[in-house]
């Protein structure tokens, strides 16, 4: 088993050390709140910490034993048990040949069962905490990033979580997850409540979603961006996609959010309208309360006037595109929702000035734009295609960007036809293929391509297309690397090793003599 016990990783990043306190708690305190279960064994037993990888179990620990997507946790409880588990919570009757050997906790649902667990475990954090989530295909990281903003320019002390890190006030750390699993979520929280927190601003995808990792969690405010096609390797349908992303709105087991705030220009969006106790739509029509008549679009960023139910307010961003003038009215609706002056909302959003690999210029003196931007649906590229068009409509634009390996194979023609109806020049490369053969998962995306006669070039190494497509770039050219965004590593199928987009633009570039001080 304990050969075994390496394949669970997928449960936990297994870089992480595991959750302790200082003084255990009783099973019967643990376990208040949690749905219809069965103890077979003593209910008092003290517990000292929790784990859902059994590589991660001490002495004295509860181990959950979950449905992972590769791996089934029930395969690691006499790991869990050998390493010194002395309570094991499954959706599992008790085996009889444990009868006596662990207490045994027979969950309705073993995931709703640890993340009620893990905030009891550590005193309910989140109770002394605003939460706001962010959810939807595209934008989550953007709109995090300037509601932060907004809530520390209005002196708050703030936790925010999600696809590039979890930082709290005591520090920053890698995250494995946009959404932590819920026990490691508690973890953060009562870091930040420990800090003095007052608000976590996170992103909750689909996956985190589906699988209850909010469960427990009541919102201040829930923001809803879009929805277009992604990640159905993991939920099969379109539609049972959105219905993941619907359960922010109907509530996490502690009641609908305090306010949805929701773009109404996504016929999804529409959808949600009604489902929180109170409902701020924001959107460029349909007739959405927090709105702008007019923006202007520039390198060098936003300024506009949105009108609020509350009274106009002045933007001026750094962040450039029409996407960014929906994250900046959702990020206002945020700040409203949650009572922050005008004042603060308007140095917020002037004081965010870039938000890691979206969007991010890559400036060694060259006489061409390079952008790194983190699109990855069919969507996300098309946006990105047509911010750099409008930013510039008479520049040529060449668009580097890769489908990761083992994931939705549906939206790769996708990607093909909407980088191949917009660009100029579409230098396909690989982009975390992992198992799969770089190649395959190019030619998917040719389909798509061919489709609509778009001009492209194959190289599998992305070195070496950064490098290609460098050659390309003349004079006034906008050169877009997409996919990647803030990541620093790669996923083949016999290695892992770091690559960063970004990293590897300056270093070609100035292998080409650029250098800023050229400017």
């Amino acid at each position: 088993m304990k050969s075994a016990a390496k394949h669970h990783s997928n449960l936990r990043d297994p870089g992480q050390k595991p959750i302790l306190v200082s003084a255990g708690m009783r099973l019967t305190e643990l376990l208040a709140g949690t749905e219809t279960f069965q103890v077979s064994g003593p209910s008092g037993t003290e517990i000292t910490s929790l784990a859902y990888n059994s590589q991660k179990v001490c002495p004295g620990a509860m181990f959950f034993a979950l449905h992972g997507e590769k791996a089934d946790g029930n395969a690691f409880v006499p790991d869990a048990i050998e390493r010194g588990a002395i309570a094991i919570a499954s959706e599992m009757p008790a085996p009889a040949e444990l009868h006596g050997k662990v207490t045994w906790v027979q969950a309705r649902n073993s995931r709703r069962a640890l993340a009620t667990v893990a905030a009891n475990f550590y005193h309910r954090p989140a109770d002394s905490l605003d939460l706001v989530a962010v959810t939807g295909t595209n934008g989550k990281t953007t709109i995090t990033y300037l509601v932060d903003s907004i809530l520390r320019a209005a002196g708050r002390v703030t936790g925010l979580l999600g696809t590039i890190s979890y930082r709290t006030p005591k520090g920053t750390r890698k995250a494995p997850n946009t959404t932590p699993e819920s026990l490691d979520l508690q973890e953060v929280f009562a870091e930040l409540a420990a800090a003095g927190g007052s608000h976590a601003v996170l992103e909750a995808s689909s996956h985190a979603l589906a699988m209850d990792r909010l469960w427990g969690c009541r919102f201040a405010a829930a923001i809803f961006t879009n929805l277009t096609r992604d990640h159905l390797d993991y939920h099969k349908t379109f539609e049972h996609y959105f219905a993941a992303k619907r359960i922010l709105f109907e509530g996490t087991g502690a009641g609908a959010p305090a306010v949805g705030i929701v773009n109404t220009d996504d016929p999804y969006g529409r959808q949600l309208v009604g489902l929180a106790r109170q409902t701020l739509t924001y959107g460029l029509k349909n007739g959405a309360q927090l709105t702008t008549r007019k923006f202007d679009l520039s390198f060098s960023g936003l300024q506009f006037t949105a009108q609020t139910p509350k009274g106009s307010i002045e933007v001026q961003s750094p962040l450039v595109g029409r996407i960014n003038v929906y994250n900046i009215l959702a990020a206002i609706g945020a700040g409203l929702a949650l009572g922050i002056s005008r004042e603060a909302i308007e140095a917020g959003i002037r004081q965010l000035e870039s938000v890691p690999g979206r969007f991010q210029r890559i400036d060694e003196g060259q006489p061409f734009l390079v952008v790194v931007d983190y699109a990855h649906t069919d969507d996300a590229l098309r946006n990105l295609v047509t911010t750099a068009r409008e930013l510039n409509p008479n520049a040529r634009i060449i668009i580097l960007f890769g489908a990761g390996g083992d994931r939705d194979r549906t939206k790769r023609p996708l990607m093909g036809e909407a980088t191949g109806s917009l660009a100029d020049l579409v230098v396909l490369s690989s982009d975390n293929p992992r198992s799969e053969d770089p190649l395959r998962i190019i030619n998917d995306v040719v389909v798509g391509l061919q489709k609509v006669n778009g001009k492209y070039q194959i190289e599998p190494d992305r070195e070496r297309a950064i490098e290609l497509a460098l050659d390309q770039a003349k004079p006034g050219d906008m050169l877009l690397l997409a996919g990647k965004g803030h990541e620093n590593y790669h996923f083949m199928r016999d290695r892992t090793f770091e690559f960063d987009d970004r990293e590897m633009a300056r270093q070609a570039l100035r292998r080409r003599g650029y250098t800023k001080a050229a400017l």
